[in-house]
C-alpha cells in the first residue's frame, strides 16, 4: 500500500492517457448493481473538472469555474425490455458519432414512464465516464481507455441496491438479479479491469497496472462521506 493520494491523482492519470475513441478518453466503471459506481462516477467526474486534474479537463475560459468531466450512466441506455441488450443502441448513438469527433444523440430511458424521453447532446469532451454494469463487456472494451472495475462483493452490492430502492421494487431486483448473474457469466469484466477501486473507512482505494485483480498498491481518499449506491 502506498502513500495516501488525493482523487485528482488518479483524475490526472486518466487525463494524460491516449485518446481511445476518436479524440474523446473513454473511461469505463463497471461492478455489480448497487456497488457505488454512481457515487464514484460523480466525484471522479468533479476531480478530472479540477484545475489540477489536467490541462485538457481542467481548462475553462477566465472567469468561468472548470465543468465536472461528462457521465454517461448505462440506465439510461438500458430499458426495462433491454436490461443487457442495448449494445447496439449504444453504438449507433454514442459510440460511433463520438469516434468520428462528432456530438451524440441519444434518449435516456424514463424508468417510471417506461420509454426513452427527448434527446441529449453529448460532446466530444477529453474525457469521458461511461458506469454502469456492463460498462467493462467485450464489446466496449475496445473502445475504452481504462477499465475500472468497483471492488464490492455481489452479495454486499444487491443488498444495498435492494435497501436503497424499497421493497416496492423487489420484484424488479428479483429479474434484475437474475440477469446480472447471466451477464457475467457469459461476458465478465472484472478479469480485464485495469484499475479496481475499493471504500474504505476513509474514501477509496486504487490498484492499476499489473496485479491489478490480485491486489491493491495505492489508495485515495475523500473526505466526504462513503457512496450509499
Amino acid at each position: 500500500m502506498e502513500p495516501q493520494q488525493s482523487l485528482e491523482s488518479l483524475a490526472r492519470e486518466l487525463a494524460a492517457l491516449p485518446p481511445s475513441l476518436g479524440p474523446v478518453r473513454l473511461i469505463g466503471i463497471d461492478g455489480h448493481a448497487g456497488s457505488g459506481k454512481s457515487t464514484f462516477a460523480a466525484r471522479l467526474a468533479e476531480a478530472l473538472g479540477h484545475p489540477r486534474s489536467g490541462h485538457a479537463p481542467g481548462h475553462s475560459p477566465l472567469g468561468h469555474p472548470p465543468q465536472a468531466a461528462p457521465v454517461l450512466h448505462l440506465d439510461d441506455v438500458a430499458s426495462h425490455e433491454e436490461l443487457f441488450g442495448w449494445e447496439e443502441r449504444l453504438r449507433a448513438q454514442v459510440l460511433e458519432p463520438l469516434a468520428a469527433g462528432r456530438p451524440a444523440h441519444w434518449a435516456p430511458y424514463d424508468w417510471v414512464e417506461r420509454r426513452f424521453g427527448p434527446e441529449r447532446v453529448l460532446e466530444p469532451a477529453p474525457v469521458l465516464l461511461i458506469e454502469g454494469v456492463g460498462a467493462g463487456r467485450r464489446a466496449l472494451r475496445p473502445h475504452l481507455a481504462r477499465l475500472l472495475w468497483m471492488e464490492t462483493p455481489r452479495a454486499q452490492s444487491w443488498m444495498r441496491g435492494r435497501n436503497r430502492d424499497g421493497r416496492e421494487l423487489s420484484d424488479f431486483w428479483d429479474g434484475w438479479e437474475r440477469a446480472e448473474r447471466a451477464h457475467f457469466s457469459n461476458d465478465p469484466s472484472r478479469p480485464f479491469a485495469d484499475t479496481l477501486v475499493r471504500q474504505s473507512g476513509t474514501g477509496y482505494e486504487w490498484s492499476s497496472g499489473t496485479g491489478a485483480t490480485v491486489g491493491f498498491t495505492a489508495s485515495v481518499t475523500e473526505g466526504d462521506e462513503l457512496p450509499r449506491a
